[in-house]
């Protein structure tokens, strides 16, 4: 198994780059997905109506984010929950393995702050507040 290492660019002399972790290809192709890691920040805090959801994550279409919804719960991430009504409302939450993203996230938004820019040329357009 290879490891990620703390600093690549300390690597010894004739060492080339390498095909990354079987894991970590895993993960960025759910997380990679546009609206998916931002649906699982939304929800760190607790669970959430679907009307919520869509407030907290600007720029989701309603279908878009019931795809997205549906894929996470298929993954074992979200849980679904009807609340009879009337009206009746459908909350989603975190499962324990969401909840277990949790220092993942912290730590990607820690390397945003200190190495993203927050607008400008260097940002891509879809990033820009």
């Amino acid at each position: 198994m290879t490891e990620l290492r703390e600093r690549p660019h300390e690597r010894s002399p004739g060492h080339a780059c390498a095909e990354p972790e079987h894991g970590i290809t895993r993960v960025f192709h759910l997380l990679g997905k546009r609206w998916t890691g931002l649906i699982l920040a939304a929800l760190m805090n607790g669970p959430g109506h679907f009307a919520e959801l869509r407030r907290s994550v600007p720029g989701i279409s309603e279908r878009m984010l019931s795809d997205r919804l549906t894929e996470l719960a298929a993954l074992g991430l979200v849980t679904r929950t009807v609340e009879e009504g009337p009206p009746l409302r459908v909350s989603y939450g975190l499962t324990d393995a969401g909840y277990a993203l949790r220092p993942a996230m912290v730590e990607l938004t820690r390397w945003a702050d200190g190495h993203l820019p927050e607008t400008g040329a260097a940002c891509p357009k879809e990033f820009q507040g």
